[in-house]
């Protein structure tokens, strides 16, 4: 099997900020993409909130990651991720073109936009029914259009698509949109907008193609016809796991749960970008994300590296494990050295506190004094003072 250090699964601007970082900390990186890399980026038409660039358009931001990390020489490898999985501590991604083994790996797979699940929905995507307003919209020129959504991405769209349509209906479930103030404020002021409150899609109809769509007022139960020729559907985003869904913890709906560093529950897989449990999820802040996963994968790489040609592939060690968060434990240390070199014996120092996972790995409670051969422990003796260290030291 294929080894690597660093594997990211996913090149939008997580994964792609997880590359940069990675190749920086000199890890040896593979990044896994199966379509464009950039991501859903590429579907923005124009980008104003990403920080030194007042307006940018997404393939162009998108381009300008992928470069960046290529200049820095991370590989881009185009392959559909099947499952992530443990094979005891052996971290495999599964991918159509064969599979990979990783010291460490970032989950960076992003969020995929939900459906409405209305009748007449999924029949007719791609013949009226969209996702995507920069893919689709041209198509719609002098055409009306529904918008169905009350976020960012649904009013943000909704303006962008009256640069193709007559009209934009936008269709929203309450009475009041949720997408920021400066957004709703130029879609309220665009006349080619009409807002539709209050109100939810009950079907999509049309022979064949979309012709107009029924719409159910939840306040009054009143239902209503609107003719449009396209359905534009943005009302929120699920997150992209199936192929990690039951290997790490997460939300009740799938949203990857990690600590500050991006760590999983799962030792030495990280997850950044849009699939992870956040309150905000912007260009901004999967870069973010990508930037810290990477340097977490970074520092576990290195530890796992070091302690394992220091610890586990040695015929014989032994070995002083200590807090370096106990003040107490931190001075035995050098008592324990001197012990050591008094009785010419080599003594590997190991912080139990910076090396936790090592610590929990060998089952160690600090400070102990242990023997292992061949990575395996034969002998774990708890010490408290000096004299116990001479003791455990013949």
């Amino acid at each position: 099997m294929e080894q690597r250090e660093l594997v990211i699964v996913g090149a939008g601007p997580a994964g792609m900020t997880a590359a940069i970082y990675g190749r920086r900390a000199g890890l040896d990186v593979l990044l896994l993409e199966r379509g464009l890399t950039g991501g859903q980026v590429n579907l923005t038409e124009e980008i104003e909130n990403w920080p030194g660039a007042p307006r940018v358009s997404g393939a162009d931001l998108g381009n300008a990651f992928r470069d960046h990390a290529l200049s820095l020489e991370a590989e881009i490898r185009v392959a559909e991720v099947k499952k992530v999985e443990l094979r005891g501590e052996v971290k495999a991604i599964v991918t159509d073109k064969g599979e990979v083994e990783a010291e460490a790996v970032i989950l960076a797979m992003g969020a995929v936009y939900r459906s409405l699940g209305c009748v007449g929905e999924e029949e007719r995507v791609g013949r009226g029914v969209s996702y995507c307003a920069v893919c689709d919209g041209p198509l719609y020129e002098g055409e009306e259009i529904a918008v169905v959504g009350g976020g960012n991405s649904a009013v943000e769209e909704a303006v962008y698509l009256t640069g193709f349509a007559s009209k934009v209906y936008l269709v929203h479930r309450r009475d009041e949109f949720r997408a920021d103030r400066a957004a709703v404020s130029r879609a309220l002021s665009n006349p080619k907008i009409v807002p539709v409150w209050d109100s939810v899609v009950e079907k999509i109809d049309g022979d064949g193609v979309v012709e107009k769509i029924l719409i159910k007022n939840v306040k009054t139960g009143k239902l209503s016809s609107l003719p449009v020729t396209g359905v534009f559907i943005f009302v929120g985003q699920a997150p992209a796991n199936g192929a990690f869904k039951d290997l790490v913890k997460a939300t009740e709906e799938g949203w990857v749960l990690t600590d500050e560093n991006m760590e999983t529950s799962v030792e030495g897989i990280f997850a950044a970008g849009d699939a992870r449990f956040k309150r905000l999820r912007q260009i901004v802040t999967a870069a973010a994300d990508g930037a810290a996963a990477a340097m977490g994968a970074s520092a576990y790489i290195k530890e796992q590296l070091h302690l394992r040609s220091a610890l586990l592939e040695p015929e014989s060690v032994t070995a002083f494990f200590y807090s370096g968060a106990d003040a107490d434990q931190a001075r035995l240390t050098d008592e324990a050295e001197k012990i050591a070199r008094e009785k010419g014996r080599d003594l590997l120092i190991i912080d139990g506190y910076k090396n936790a996972r090592m610590t929990r790995k060998l089952g160690v409670s600090p400070p102990s004094v242990i023997e292992l051969r061949k990575g395996a422990v034969v002998r774990a003796t708890p010490v408290a003072s000096a004299a116990d260290v001479a003791k455990t030291l013949g």
